[in-house]
């Protein structure tokens, strides 16, 4: 894969007990939501904590891929509601520009657009709210069989409001999304899978943090320049109507990186000659 790896230099910021922070293989970063007894509720410090190693990911150049779980029987509840209530009834809810200038969305990641590292959930259990907000912004999703989700923000007056609306109406279509959006009903693994569109692969729950893993390696045994570059050309299409993504994909600094980097020669000179591939690590924006 690479010759570059060494896990024990890599020093991440210090963290709060509500997030551990692991590699627990050759390029990979295991991030797991540690609030248990709150079924991984997003807390102040969870939040800032998973701002702080998400920035400090998107600069390490030796971490190429994400892993996100939760501890316990939950993947994340969503957000404090009895902290929320807590800012309604004490007149200091600023909701409208809080959502208008978050620039990552809940928890640092319903609205991240800036990275174009891979980022898989491994949804280990239910995920309401916020968790599916979450969710609906990675690139691979797998979940337990047992796993269920839910947006039922209309059930508590509130609104799912940092990015999931126009990503589910895109992933499943309007009729599916206003479904989930309109009754606030919990779903199955199956259905997010099959009828709603949005999880990847469905496993017995002990297989789903192994099974993230193994994509993971999967995706690091590739060329991080054209990995990190792909995405990039998935999150411009998002943004833009065809012909400009392409166009302003192919003159992205990310690009720029690919056609002048080490891995695209590495890449070709390793076909030509029938061996592996030896990558680097992509250099640095």
């Amino acid at each position: 894969m690479s010759s570059n790896w060494n896990s024990l230099a890599l020093r991440p910021p210090s963290h709060s007990e509500e997030l551990k922070v692991s590699f627990p293989q050759e390029h990979v970063m295991l991030m797991t939501l540690n609030r248990p007894r709150h079924l991984n509720a997003m807390s102040l410090q969870l939040s800032t904590d998973i701002a702080a190693i998400l920035n400090w990911f998107d600069d390490e150049s030796s971490l190429w891929v994400v892993v996100l779980t939760g501890e316990g029987r939950a993947f994340c509840a969503g957000a404090d509601l009895k902290a929320w209530l807590h800012d309604q009834s004490s007149g200091t809810a600023n909701e409208q520009e809080n959502v208008a200038s978050s620039v990552h969305g809940f928890a640092s990641i319903s609205r991240r657009h800036t990275s174009c590292k891979p980022m898989i959930a491994a949804v280990n259990g239910s995920a309401y709210g916020g968790g599916v907000e979450m969710i609906l912004n990675c690139d691979i999703v797998i979940a337990s069989e047992d796993a269920v989700f839910a947006l039922p923000e209309v059930k508590r007056g509130v609104l799912a409001a940092q990015g999931v609306i126009p990503r589910l109406g895109r992933v499943a279509g309007h009729q599916l999304a206003s479904e989930m959006l309109l009754l606030g009903n919990t779903i199955t693994a199956v259905q997010a899978r099959d009828r709603f569109r949005f999880v990847n692969i469905v496993v017995e729950k002990s297989a789903v943090v192994p099974t993230a893993l193994d994509i993971a390696r999967q995706i690091a045994v590739n060329s991080p320049d054209s990995v990190q570059s792909s995405k990039e050309g998935l999150v411009l299409a998002q943004k833009h109507h065809f012909e400009e993504a392409v166009q302003t994909h192919a003159m992205s600094l990310v690009s720029k990186r690919l056609y002048h980097g080490a891995n695209i020669k590495e890449g070709l000179a390793a076909f030509s000659e029938r061996r592996s591939p030896r990558w680097s690590n992509p250099a640095k924006l």
